[in-house]
C-alpha cells in the first residue's frame, strides 16, 4: 500500500502534536498504574526510581543533579522512597561522608508491573491500527528517543548513551 503523500509538518506542529500524544499517554498510563498490583506511585518517586535504575547505585547529589531538585528536598524524596521500601541507603564506597541510593527488590519489582500495566494500555491502542502505521510510528519514536537522550546527556554533561530500559512502556 502506498504511503500517502503529506505535506512537510513543521517543527512546530510536531511538537503540538506529541505534546498532545503524550497527554493521552499519561491518561493511558494513568490507568495502567491504577491496575499495577503495587498501587499508584507518585510522579516524583517515579522519576527518582527511573533515573536510580538507568544510572545505578548513586549519591544523592547525583540523584539531585538528575532530578534537578535541591539536596533538602531529594533527601525527603528519598527518606519517603526508603520508608515505603522502594530504595535502599548504602555508605559509599568511597566517601564515608556519602551514602549511596540504589533500587530495592520492590524497588524493581514496582517498575516492572508499572511497565507491563503501561505496555498493555498502549498496546490495545497499536492493535487497533495498521502494521504500517505501527511501523512508522516505532520508526519515528525511535528517532526521537535516540535525539532526546542525546540532548539529555549533553545537557548534563555525560557522555555516551544511556543504557537500560526505555522509560516508556516497556
Amino acid at each position: 500500500m502506498p504511503r500517502s503523500i503529506r505535506p512537510p509538518v513543521s517543527r512546530d506542529e510536531a511538537a503540538h502534536t506529541l505534546d498532545a500524544v503524550s497527554e493521552l499517554l499519561e491518561l493511558l498510563w494513568g490507568r495502567g498504574q491504577e491496575s499495577a498490583p503495587s498501587g499508584p506511585v507518585p510522579p516524583s518517586q517515579l522519576r527518582a526510581l527511573i533515573v536510580i535504575e538507568q544510572g545505578g547505585s548513586m549519591n544523592l547529589r547525583s540523584l539531585g543533579d538528575a532530578l534537578a531538585s535541591r539536596p533538602s528536598s531529594v533527601s525527603r524524596l528519598c527518606d519517603r522512597m526508603e520508608a515505603v521500601g522502594l530504595i535502599r541507603r548504602v555508605p559509599s564506597s568511597t566517601s564515608r561522608r556519602e551514602v549511596e541510593v540504589g533500587l530495592s527488590p520492590l524497588g524493581e519489582q514496582v517498575l516492572r508491573e508499572l511497565r507491563d500495566h503501561r505496555a498493555r494500555e498502549v498496546r490495545a491502542v497499536l492493535e487497533q491500527m495498521s502494521s504500517a502505521d505501527v511501523a512508522r510510528l516505532t520508526e519515528g519514536l525511535e528517532a526521537f528517543r535516540a535525539t532526546a537522550l542525546d540532548q539529555l546527556e549533553e545537557r548534563s554533561g555525560r557522555s555516551g548513551r544511556a543504557s537500560g530500559p526505555a522509560t516508556g512502556t516497556g
